[in-house]
């Protein structure tokens, strides 16, 4: 079973947002996913988590409304996987329209990093949720974590990875506790909270200023969310032994 370097030679998306990180990625699916097992993405912005299935084993079905970015992942994942796993499906599809998506398949782990609200706009598509105001988006969004744990099999985990972010006015949405009511409404238990460390780089710079004017912090973490649909141990069997052990390294192509 091969392992994903940080070193992999897997570029930004087509939006100009940042990479996915490898690391946390595999993690998540190597505790909280079945090897063999299917990964549901309803936010399929970029290419890491379905080649992170595919070396590790999982069959990824990601799901994302740009077209640019869809052919941009399976360009990646066809240079990266090659014959080494499931190759990554990326559907160009609203994810409001899950269930006639992907027909008849039942989820193992619904994994994603979503967009967050109308931050930052990730295409020209009008249908776009980063094209809404938030309240707008909220239900959008509330409605596809529904549809997205519809799918998903009993006994089963949820992983979202996300951050807080600011209204015009500087006050957080709280759309942490959005995505976590969300779930909740879907039927699913908070059962799990991790915190992603990012790179701080040059965030000082960035800040300053504004924090002498505003007192914002600037952000250097994300939110790893970990939700359970059913039993935590009928779940917990389902995702087999934990894997451990030193694995061999993805080496960049030429």
């Amino acid at each position: 079973m091969a392992r994903v370097s940080r070193h992999a030679h897997i570029t930004h998306s087509e939006s100009g947002t940042s990479v996915f990180d490898p690391v946390l990625c595999e993690l998540a699916y190597r505790w909280f996913c079945p090897v063999d097992g299917w990964v549901l993405d309803p936010f399929a912005g970029g290419a890491v988590r379905g080649i992170v299935a595919a070396l590790t084993g999982r069959h990824y079905f990601g799901i994302d409304i740009s077209k640019k970015q869809i052919e941009a992942n399976r360009t990646q994942a066809k240079e990266i996987v090659g014959s080494s796993g499931p190759i990554p499906q990326y559907v160009v599809g609203d994810s409001r329209n899950i269930p006639k998506l992907r027909v008849g398949t039942e989820f193992d782990f619904v994994f994603t990093c979503p967009p967050y609200g109308p931050l930052e706009r990730y295409s020209d598509d009008k249908a776009d949720l980063s094209a809404l105001e938030y309240p707008a988006f909220r239900k959008d969004y509330t409605d596809i974590i529904w549809k997205a744990c519809d799918r998903l099999k009993p006994d089963r985990f949820a992983v979202f990875v996300v951050g807080e972010f600011r209204d015009k006015s500087g006050a957080f949405y709280n759309f942490v506790g959005d995505t976590i009511e969300a779930f909740r409404t879907a039927g699913l238990s908070y059962y799990n909270t991790a915190v992603l460390v990012q790179p701080i780089g040059n965030q000082r710079l960035r800040v300053g200023k504004s924090f002498s004017t505003s007192r914002k912090l600037g952000m250097s973490h994300a939110n790893v969310l970990v939700f359970l649909k059913g039993d935590a141990k009928k779940a917990t069997a389902a995702c087999g032994e934990v894997e451990f052990g030193d694995l061999e390294e993805v080496e960049e192509p030429a």
